[in-house]
């Protein structure tokens, strides 16, 4: 991303959560959030609208859940990055959402800690707050 800023969809449902995403990323010259969608089915389309760099996505959606979003947005824009930023646990929402192709998974109560550096670690291609491990078809 050196020289332009990234594009990022920001998808929650809860207004207050989304502001306080847009404080911390404010603090970043490098990050411009180019739109916002509070439930499932928008997300899906201001994300084919405005082809995002990165999505912040909760996964506890109305409308559509955030699995699905993740599932439609990276089948029509594969190189666009999904990092899922939910309050609910990680167990088997957040392995299918990486098995679908999320690079990071950050707890929204470590997002003060942690959301800038999953942002800079996603957007230079590597995975945040997940280990890998490769599934084995038997």
């Amino acid at each position: 991303m050196s020289g332009s800023r990234a594009r990022i969809l920001l998808v929650d449902d809860f207004a207050p959560w989304r502001e306080y995403v847009r404080s911390l990323l404010a603090q970043r010259q490098d990050l411009l959030i180019e739109a916002e969608a509070s439930d499932g089915l928008e997300a899906v389309e201001k994300a084919k609208e405005t082809r995002p760099d990165l999505i912040l996505l909760d996964i506890g959606l109305p409308k559509l859940n955030g699995i699905k979003v993740l599932k439609q947005i990276l089948t029509m824009s594969p190189a666009t990055k999904i990092i899922l930023l939910t309050q609910e646990t990680p167990d088997g929402f957040m392995h299918e959402g990486i098995r679908l192709g999320a690079m990071g998974y950050v707890p929204k109560t470590s997002a003060a800690k942690d959301l800038l550096k999953a942002i800079d670690t996603v957007l230079g291609g590597s995975y945040f707050g997940i280990s890998i491990v490769e599934d084995e078809e038997e």
